[in-house]
């Protein structure tokens, strides 16, 4: 298998597991777990191969979450379920813990240069996210409201 389909196969169920994982202990409906791994693969996908194109990696987060949210609305509404399920699940992947993290680990240590660059980044990481999945829910809605017409 070529290095990249191993890195490929690796990032999905990566992201997968995790969010399946992450699904459980917030206690979703069993049901939703299957859809909730695949919205969150593929929207990590979606993310990790545009980065691997070159693109920054805030606007690789921005589509990803984009595109999780649409899915996740898409599937919210086949399996008549809140849209939420799926999109907590689907920004599990990027959302920037360990940032986070080694930011307090270097504000602690008296690095602050170091922890306030972390910080910047994963504070522009979260705004991507949050960007990504309003307008996905913003464009759904438009186009919901379309069809209803």
């Amino acid at each position: 298998m070529s290095d990249t389909l191993s890195e490929l196969l690796r990032a999905f169920f990566g992201a997968f597991i995790g969010a399946v994982g992450f699904a459980m202990l917030v206690h979703v409906p069993k049901r939703s777990w299957l859809p909730s791994g695949i919205i969150a693969g593929l929207s990590y996908l979606v993310y990790w191969l545009l980065t691997q194109a070159g693109l920054p990696d805030p606007m690789g987060i921005f589509i990803g979450s984009l595109f999780g949210s649409l899915t996740g609305q898409i599937c919210a509404r086949k399996l008549k379920m809140i849209g939420t399920i799926f999109l907590m699940s689907a920004i599990v992947p990027v959302v920037p813990g360990l940032g986070l993290y080694r930011m307090m680990a270097f504000l602690g240590e008296g690095q602050t240069t170091a922890g306030v660059d972390l910080g910047i980044q994963a504070m522009i990481t979260i705004a991507m996210i949050a960007l990504g999945t309003s307008m996905g829910s913003f464009i759904d809605r438009i186009i919901q409201h379309q069809t209803v017409k």
